[in-house]
């Protein structure tokens, strides 16, 4: 008798499940992209044309995922997106993905637009021992008091550091999803933006006058002075605005192109990753998103210079697909994933992980400074 295939052996089975059940103008938004969508095919492009360079005969016993993050243990480098409006897939939300993700050791990143509280999806999490960090997505509002606010609901929720977002100070002209019609369903809203002040102005105005409420770099160091928790700034591909962040001494950088759901044709985040890596010259941690599907590609993330990675739409097609138990399988696949890539690749940790595992040429440098670990050939005698 033949076997069924199962519906969840890789994440893109999870996506084909969650296209089915989804309402389409839903799956429109959560898949869509910005303009012609060249940023968004350009995340997953970069990482699958990116080869590994395998070293073999290494000794691989005792191997692990382990790594740390900011100064904490992580299991594994795969952390949840702040995405938003996880109702749209589930009935249960942001509280099944992070339920999903603490039982996996992953951490996650909640979005301001959350359909759930913050205090339920904190409570998710912080009762398991094993759970990554939990943080708190920011997106900037028109109104100091009111984002002071929210940065004080976190810390007293539990939330270990702020993340603010800053390469989104209007929407992306998202075809796709307007295409589709999309608007939110009843029942489905930012829960933490509620009373938020309106930033809308003369329609006739650049932008609508949204882009006069964006924050800055003195919106930074003012939100720095006023919280106790670490500020990341999520969404950095250039590298000059990392070297300034870096002298503004902010907590990490998220290398990000929001997914490809802001503006069309910024560069793939595989792409930046080196060039931020290379700003900040060790002094940030660095995490990256757009395109992880494979734990090939979260390998390839590490020898970039990332410490950890981020999945958003995966989240949002496993908790179509299966509620909180399709986000932890979809956590456990990459896991798997990644181990296997590490195992084929010599890499005992991730620590092994560094730019020769993406360049033959790195390869042969690393060895040539490191001459004691060559072996060489037995002697033939004369010829």
């Amino acid at each position: 008798m033949q076997q069924s295939v199962p519906l969840d052996a890789t994440l893109a089975d999870q996506a084909a499940e969650a296209r089915r059940r989804l309402d389409p103008a839903a799956w429109a938004y959560i898949e869509g992209g910005a303009g012609d969508e060249l940023t968004l095919r350009a995340n997953l492009d970069a990482w699958q044309r990116l080869p590994l360079w395998p070293r073999v005969l290494r000794p691989l016993a005792g191997g692990h995922t382990r790594t740390q993050l900011a100064g904490r243990a992580l299991a594994h480098p795969i952390l949840l997106a702040p995405v938003a409006f996880q109702k749209l897939a589930h009935a249960d939300g942001e509280w099944a993905s992070v339920l999903a993700a603490a039982a996996q050791g992953a951490g996650v990143i909640l979005s301001t637009q959350s359909s759930v509280p913050m205090e339920r999806v904190a409570q998710a999490a912080l009762g398991e021992p094993g759970r990554g960090p939990l943080w708190f997505q920011l997106y900037w509002q028109a109104d100091r008091g009111f984002n002071l606010a929210l940065a004080q609901r976190a810390e007293a929720a539990g939330y270990e550091a702020l993340v603010l977002t800053v390469d989104a100070p209007v929407h992306g002209a998202r075809d796709r999803e307007r295409r589709a019609g999309f608007a939110l369903p009843p029942g489905i809203s930012a829960v933490h933006l509620q009373g938020a002040p309106a930033a809308l102005g003369d329609p006739g105005t650049f932008c609508a006058g949204l882009p006069a409420a964006a924050p800055t770099w003195d919106d930074v160091a003012w939100l720095q002075a006023r919280t106790r928790l670490p500020v990341w700034l999520k969404g950095v591909l250039h590298p000059l605005d990392a070297r300034q962040a870096r002298a503004l001494g902010v907590a990490g950088l998220v290398v990000s192109n929001h997914g490809g759901r802001t503006l069309d044709t910024l560069p793939a985040t595989a792409q930046a990753l080196p060039l931020v890596r290379d700003a900040v010259q060790g002094a940030l941690p660095l995490i990256v998103d757009g395109g992880i599907r494979r734990g090939t590609d979260v390998l390839k993330a590490i020898a970039l210079g990332a410490s950890a990675v981020l999945i958003g739409r995966p989240v949002m097609n496993a908790l179509a697909a299966n509620g909180a138990l399709g986000v932890a399988r979809a956590l456990r696949l990459l896991r798997d994933e990644l181990e296997i890539a590490m195992a084929l690749t010599g890499c005992r940790t991730l620590a092994e992980a560094g730019p020769a595992l993406l360049s033959p040429i790195g390869n042969i440098a690393v060895d040539n400074e490191n001459s004691s670990h060559l072996i060489s050939p037995p002697s033939m005698g004369n010829p």
